[in-house]
This record gives structure tokens, C-alpha cells and sequence, in this order.
């Protein structure tokens, strides 16, 4: 049976959402403040603003599943509050609930803080090292503590760094030779496919025995300098020089044993494999 799907927020990734879901059939409506002009792809757009309690007149009546993934205005803790704490409650509550049944928060890994290169899963205890992390588990949290009163079910996806087309930097601060790398203390940093993502995605909305949390990363954690290194060596260029590990971004090796065991695979387990394709493309 096809769901009526409602998109908080739709960028790059929830347009690579919204193409797998209207694939199968389901009926995809998207919120933006500023939908595209082109209106293509299926996706119903509605214009609203998370921001504002009064900015989302108009919803779509029996939206069955919601997709929460917007994205802030500015970095900033008073943007990221206003959206994923304010913006979550103020959508909650003017949304139809009598049909909806699935609440699906994309969230971030950066509410893990520094675990010096340990193994980190969705029951390792958080410890946000910036504001981002600690409004998103905020959010999450909020979510998760709703679900009885709202009689839905919540699952959050904590998403590793996304890497895919357009979404490239590390490749141009390579070319340009602006990339640096910790040699001597391995430092393990975690990617996911932007395609992989919105595949995780479509595959929890749908999931039966769906549990309240998900990491959402590939197979295969990389220090940063073999990761770097090997880029650089598809490339051409010269290898990254030796600098300081990046800040605020704690050292660790996520795990997506939960997510595999729920019958996900990513398409690019391995971002060195990733990388090659865009490259090669």
C-alpha cells in the first residue's frame, strides 16, 4: 500500500529521498520556504516556513510518514534551536496525526564527542562536543519522549559525513594542497554516500519492527590519512601535509551493525571505493 509522505525540508538529500519513494509508489510532498521553480520529479512541493509557528498553513491532510531533515539557515546555535527543536514542535502540532504512524528525525553523529579511535554505537553514551550535536540530541530526545502520547513510532538516523555528487570539498582542498592530516596518532573518521543516506531513509519508513535509533554509516571507518592519502594518489597530487586533527570532531569508528542487521546495505561500503566512482565519473 502506498504512503502519503511528508518531507520537512528538501535539499539534495531529500530529493535523492523523495526519487526512491515516489519509485515505489508512494505520494511525496515536500516542505520549503522557498520551493524550486522547476517542480519536477513527482514531489509535491508546499511552502512553509519550520520557523515560524504561523508558517505552516496548509499542510497536506493524511500524511501517514514524516521525514524531519531541514536544514539551518545559518551555523549557529540560535538557527539550529529555531529549526530542529522549535521547528520540530511547531510542525508536530499543527500536523494531522490521526493518520500519521511514522516519525523519521535525521540527526547527526556529531552528538558523539571523543572516543579515541574506539567503537561507537547507538548505545555508547553521547557527549556533543559543539552546539549542533547538542540541540540535534535535544530534538532527538524530545522526539523519542513524544512517541507514546503521539502513538507513533520515532526512529532517529544518526548520519556520519556525507560525501556524493556536489558534495566534493575534500576533493578540491586536496587538489588546491590546503588538506592536512594527524600522521602520528591515527585520527578515524566516518563517511556515507548521499545515495546510501537516502536509501537508509526509504528503508526505516517502511521497516516493520522499526527500533527508535539507527547509525547511519558504511562499512569501513578510515584513518584520515589513509583515507586523504589514497585520494590524493587517485589524483595525481601530492600527498596531504602532516597538521593538527580537525577540531571538534572526535576520533571513532561508527558502526552500522544495527542498520545491516535490519536488512540495509550501503550500495559504497567503502568511501575509498566511492570516491573512485565520482572521480571516475
Amino acid at each position: 500500500m502506498s504512503e502519503r509522505i511528508l518531507l520537512a525540508g528538501c535539499g539534495d538529500l531529500g530529493r535523492r529521498v523523495a526519487e526512491r519513494l515516489l519509485a515505489r509508489s508512494d505520494e511525496v510532498f515536500a516542505l520549503r520556504r522557498q520551493p524550486p521553480d522547476d517542480g519536477n520529479e513527482g514531489i509535491r512541493w508546499v511552502r512553509g516556513d519550520l520557523g515560524r509557528p504561523g508558517g505552516l498553513a496548509g499542510l497536506p491532510q493524511g500524511v501517514t510518514r514524516l521525514v524531519y531533515l531541514p536544514t539551518p539557515d545559518a551555523r549557529d546555535e540560535t538557527a539550529y534551536r529555531r529549526i530542529f527543536v522549535d521547528g520540530l514542535r511547531h510542525l508536530l502540532d499543527v500536523l494531522d496525526g490521526s493518520a500519521l504512524r511514522r516519525v523519521l528525525f535525521v540527526s547527526s553523529s556529531a552528538v558523539y564527542g571523543e572516543h579515541d579511535g574506539d567503537w561507537v554505537d547507538e548505545d555508547t553514551p553521547v557527549a556533543p562536543p559543539g552546539f549542533n550535536g547538542r540541540v540535534l540530541f535535544e530534538a532527538e530526545q524530545w522526539l523519542l519522549q513524544q512517541a507514546a502520547a503521539m502513538q507513533v513510532s520515532p526512529v532517529v538516523l544518526r548520519l556520519a559525513g556525507l560525501y556524493g555528487p556536489g558534495r566534493l570539498q575534500l576533493i578540491e582542498r586536496l587538489r588546491a594542497g590546503l588538506a592536512k592530516v594527524p600522521r602520528e596518532v591515527p585520527h578515524w573518521a566516518n563517511r556515507i554516500h548521499v545515495d546510501d543516506a537516502a536509501a537508509a531513509i526509504a528503508h526505516l519508513l517502511d521497516l516493520p519492527d522499526v527500533q527508535p535509533l539507527y547509525l547511519g554509516v558504511d562499512d569501513t571507518p578510515l584513518p584520515l590519512d589513509v583515507l586523504y592519502d589514497h585520494l590524493a594518489g587517485l589524483l595525481g597530487v601530492s600527498m596531504p601535509l602532516t597538521g593538527p586533527a580537525p577540531a571538534g570532531v572526535g576520533s571513532k569508528r561508527l558502526s552500522n551493525a544495527r542498520l545491516r542487521a535490519s536488512g540495509f546495505a550501503p550500495q559504497w561500503p567503502d568511501a575509498r571505493v566511492g570516491y573512485a566512482a565520482l572521480l571516475g565519473a
